[in-house]
C-alpha cells in the first residue's frame, strides 16, 4: 500500500476522498457560476469565491449521494468506497455535512446576503434531491434545479433575471442527464435515448446563437458539446445497454464545461467562454482515473 492513496476506514486516503466526492467531475461546476455572472454582468474576483463555493456544494451532494444510497450500491456498486469498506457511513455522511457548511460559508464570504439567498436553497435542494427526490418524478427536475441555481449563485450580484437564459439552457442539459442516469445500471429502451438527444439539440440551438460580434465562438462551441455529447447518446439509441448509457451519462457529466464556454461567450465574454470550455478536455483526461459517475 503505497502512503498517502489509499486508507482504511478510519482514516481513508486521498484516492479514497477523491472517489466519494467524483472528483473530475468538479471541474464541470464552476462554469455554471461563470455563465450566471456574464449573463449579469457580474464577473470579477467574486466569481471565483462563488464558484469554489459551488464546487464545495457538489462535492458535498456527491458524498451525501453515496450515503444515502450505500444498501443499494452494496448490491449495484460494490466498488464504491462506502460499499468496499473504505470509507466508514459515518465518515460520508460528515464530509457531507462538512462540505455543505464550508460551501453555504463561502458563498456570504464572497457574494454577501444575496449570494447566501442563492446558496442556501442550493443547499438544501442538493441534499433534497440525496435523501428524497432522487428516485422518485420529481428527481430528474430536483437535479436539474440544483444546477439551475448554481447558475443564478454566479448572477446573485446583479439581476437575477438577466440570467434565466443559461439557467434555463443548463436546467435542460441536467435533465436529460439525469434521466439518462437512471438507467445506467440496467439499461433502458431506445426512447430513452431518443428523448434526450432531441433535448440535447435544443439546448445546443439556445447556446449557439449569441451578439453579431464573435458569433462564431458561441456557435462552435455549441457545436462541439453537441458532438461530443450526442455521440454517445445515438450511439446508446442503437444500442440502450447499461454501458452505452453510462458512457452517455459520463459524457454529458464530462462535456457540460463545453456549454456553459457557449452561454458565457454568447452573453459576451468570448475569451472567458473559451477557458470555461477548456475544463471539459482535462476533465476527459482525469476521467480516466477516477469514474465522474
Amino acid at each position: 500500500m503505497r502512503p498517502g492513496r489509499t486508507g482504511t476506514p478510519g482514516r481513508p486516503g486521498w484516492r479514497e476522498l477523491a472517489e466519494l466526492v467524483r472528483a473530475p467531475a468538479a471541474l464541470s461546476v464552476p462554469g455554471d457560476v461563470v455563465a450566471g455572472a456574464a449573463a449579469a454582468g457580474r464577473l470579477g474576483p467574486r466569481t471565483a469565491g462563488l464558484a469554489g463555493s459551488s464546487v464545495l456544494l457538489y462535492w458535498a451532494g456527491m458524498a451525501a449521494n453515496d450515503w444515502a444510497d450505500r444498501h443499494l450500491d452494496a448490491v449495484e456498486r460494490p466498488e464504491r468506497p462506502i460499499p468496499s469498506g473504505r470509507i466508514a457511513p459515518g465518515t460520508a455522511l460528515g464530509i457531507a455535512a462538512g462540505l455543505t457548511a464550508a460551501g453555504v460559508a463561502v458563498a456570504g464570504l464572497a457574494g454577501g446576503r444575496r449570494a447566501l439567498a442563492v446558496a442556501v436553497p442550493l443547499a438544501g435542494t442538493v441534499w433534497a434531491y440525496d435523501l428524497r427526490l432522487k428516485n422518485t418524478a420529481a428527481g430528474p427536475a430536483a437535479m436539474a434545479a440544483c444546477r439551475a441555481l448554481d447558475v443564478l449563485l454566479g448572477a446573485s450580484g446583479g439581476r437575477l433575471r438577466k440570467a434565466w437564459l443559461p439557467a434555463a439552457t443548463v436546467f435542460a442539459h441536467t435533465y436529460t442527464v439525469t434521466a439518462l442516469s437512471r438507467a445506467e445500471v440496467h439499461g433502458a429502451e431506445p426512447s430513452l435515448p431518443a428523448a434526450t438527444l432531441a433535448g440535447t439539440a435544443v439546448v445546443a440551438a439556445s447556446a449557439a446563437v449569441g451578439r453579431r460580434k464573435h458569433w462564431f465562438v458561441p456557435a462552435g462551441l455549441a457545436a462541439w458539446y453537441a458532438h461530443r455529447y450526442g455521440r454517445p447518446q445515438v450511439t446508446a439509441l442503437d444500442k440502450p445497454t447499461a454501458e452505452n448509457i453510462r458512457a452517455s451519462v459520463g459524457a454529458g457529466i464530462l462535456n457540460l464545461p463545453t456549454l456553459q464556454g457557449a452561454l458565457t461567450a454568447r452573453a459576451g465574454a468570448p475569451l472567458v467562454g473559451v477557458a470555461v470550455a477548456a475544463a471539459a478536455p482535462l476533465a476527459r483526461q482525469l476521467s480516466k482515473r477516477l469514474s465522474p459517475t
